[in-house]
């Protein structure tokens, strides 16, 4: 498939800037893949598609308050640094885009927070925009890493042009994150409540967890025709024993195995064994899942409604049916669901 074939009109007015009032009130959109029919829920009707013994897969991943702003020796100019991933505990160092680039060369010094508590130096470039960044820090470690979130905000994605206010520190995390190591959210998670959750534990449904820690990759734009060109940007994905257990027992019953959003699908298929099972998993995939492609774990999935031409969409475009997909689509921007990271959700059956 092309690129051409995942572009649409989405209006503008579509891309939500804000979550709903409650998690789990979302709308829902439910997509039958055998019947092809389309129904509209709310996201709290989920558990109705639920059994005792089937499995939801949920990325505990936890988002860091990843974006700083800071000041440019000499000049004061104020510039944005975005953490993507720490290269080096001892030394500090850290992967960071950096906005305005243009201004920021090996060598400048970088200054954060009120009387300047704390410095960066900038030792390499690695992109357009990419620079390597030395934390001068003299204390603990444990004291830098809170350092680095009191200076640090919420990374909402930039399509959201308001100013970050007190609750998205915590609306843009799930309430199952538990391992911090995320730039983004794995969104299709947002939608669960507390409430919601207790109530497919009751009902008898059981939980995997995985941890994809998602980056700015996930969202770069495809810039190439031919899909199989494109490179995704690797994500460390960790499975552990007792996931693998649940799932393959799952496999075995032929229950309902329902990935919660793209990470969790990336997740599971980038950890196939030969036989169709899940294995065990401890390190970084880049795994590009684009039609036609047949899936080995999950038989059902939750996602959120995405940009036009973005990987997320040609994921979900490979799971239902890029058909089926489309109709969906045109549907939803008919019927004014909000799309994206703070948007409405879809459950694939």
């Amino acid at each position: 498939m092309k690129l051409s074939h995942f572009n649409f009109e989405l209006p503008e007015e579509l891309l939500a800037e804000y979550p709903s009032e409650n998690r789990d009130e979302s709308r829902l959109m439910v997509l039958n893949r055998k019947d092809q029919t389309i129904e509209h829920k709310m996201f709290k009707d989920i558990i109705d598609y639920f059994e005792e013994d089937d499995v939801m897969i949920l990325n505990d991943t936890k988002v860091f308050p990843a974006r700083l702003y800071g000041n440019k020796e000499k000049t004061g100019a104020r510039i944005e640094v975005f953490l993507l991933r720490e290269l080096n505990e001892e030394q500090r160092l850290w992967d960071v885009l950096v906005d305005p680039a243009r201004k920021i060369r090996i060598g400048n010094k970088l200054y954060f927070g009120e009387g300047e508590s704390l410095v960066a130096e900038v030792i390499d470039n690695t992109t357009s925009r990419g620079r390597t960044l030395r934390f001068l820090y003299d204390g603990s470690y444990r004291d830098f890493r809170v350092k680095l979130t009191e200076l640090g905000e919420t990374p909402l994605p930039k399509y959201i042009k308001r100013e970050v206010e007190p609750e998205d520190e915590e609306r843009y995390q799930t309430i199952f994150a538990k391992n911090e190591g995320a730039v983004a959210a794995p969104t299709a998670g947002l939608h669960f409540s507390r409430h919601l959750l207790k109530r497919l534990e009751i009902k008898g449904v059981k939980f995997a967890d995985v941890t994809l820690h998602v980056g700015l990759g996930t969202f770069n734009p495809v810039e190439v025709e031919d899909l199989s060109k494109h490179k995704m940007d690797s994500e460390e994905i960790i499975i552990k024993k007792p996931t693998t257990e649940i799932i393959n027992k799952a496999i075995k019953e032929k229950r309902r195995i329902c990935a919660v959003g793209t990470t969790a699908m990336r997740s599971v298929e980038s950890a196939v064994s030969s036989s169709g099972t899940l294995n065990e998993f401890d390190g970084w995939s880049n795994k590009f899942i684009f039609p036609p492609y047949d899936f080995s774990i999950a038989n059902c999935m939750i996602t959120n409604f995405h940009t036009p031409k973005s990987t997320l969409l040609m994921m979900a475009s490979a799971f239902a049916g890029h058909e089926f997909i489309k109709k969906a689509y045109d549907e939803a921007v008919k019927e004014k669901y909000k799309f994206y990271s703070y948007g409405d959700a879809m459950l694939i059956i």
